[in-house]
């Protein structure tokens, strides 16, 4: 590892938060790619200058995020970076990409059903109307992220499932012409189904976050209705807050 890791001991800052920080920083950027090796505890409190207990409690830190895992006779790997997503109207392809996650898509389902109360209430068609359904599963680094299940107007846009995957979804309204003006969104959590668990490679019962979405062009029409769920291991969404003067 030629990572530049170094900590102040005149901060109030803790030495191993520090050092938690640089490492969890180092891995976000991809300067720790998954699957990469740690190093020796022991050869990196020397070259520190820091204690064993400082070090393993830093690494230890890195493991309960899920950063990081000690394997029996490998020692410590990088196994992701958390993803973190900002609330704004961007697909979570975009936001796997520049963030340097390398994303990839397996459509699941592509195909045409009758509207749900539910699905029709949001794309503001008739209850047992025809629509798009579009299930995929985004993966980064080869490794699932979130399921994903979408609902489209069925004369908005062709779905090809090669081209979904290998793009994400608004890139393709893009393309086609539409224009992506705002969004009304709700976020929750919840435990996964055993179907869920299967696809995101969790145990049963494992936390998920949650989110669905309606997606509405520069018309006021909506184009799109979103139900997804994230690996809460893997993903975190990002507020902004603002005071309302």
């Amino acid at each position: 590892m030629s990572l530049k890791l170094s900590v102040d001991r005149s901060s109030p800052v803790p030495l191993y938060f520090q050092l938690s920080q640089q490492l969890e920083a180092a891995i976000e950027h991809g300067e720790l790619t998954p699957g990469s090796l740690l190093g020796n505890e022991i050869e990196l409190a020397a070259r520190l200058g820091l204690s064993r207990p400082t070090v393993r409690q830093a690494i230890q830190s890195l493991v309960d995020k899920g950063l990081l895992v000690r394997r029996r006779g490998v020692g410590t790997q990088v196994v992701h970076s958390q993803v973190k997503r900002p609330l704004e109207l961007s697909s979570l392809y975009d936001d796997l990409e520049a963030a340097g996650q390398r994303p990839a898509t397996r459509v699941l389902v592509n195909t045409t059903v009758a509207a749900s109360a539910e699905v029709a209430a949001a794309l503001a068609v008739a209850e047992g109307s025809e629509v798009h359904r579009i299930e995929r599963l985004r993966l980064a680094h080869g490794e699932p992220m979130a399921s994903l299940c979408n609902y489209l107007p069925i004369d908005l846009l062709d779905l090809d499932s090669p081209q979904l995957e290998s793009t994400g979804l608004y890139r393709l309204m893009r393309a086609a012409g539409i224009t992506l003006h705002s969004a009304r969104q709700t976020i929750g959590a919840r435990s996964a189904t055993a179907e869920e668990a299967g696809r995101l490679t969790e145990p049963e019962g494992a936390p998920l976050l949650t989110m669905q979405r309606t997606t509405f062009d520069d018309t006021g029409r909506a184009v799109e209705y979103g139900t997804h769920v994230y690996r809460a291991s893997r993903y975190s969404f990002d507020f902004q807050l603002l005071v309302r003067g």
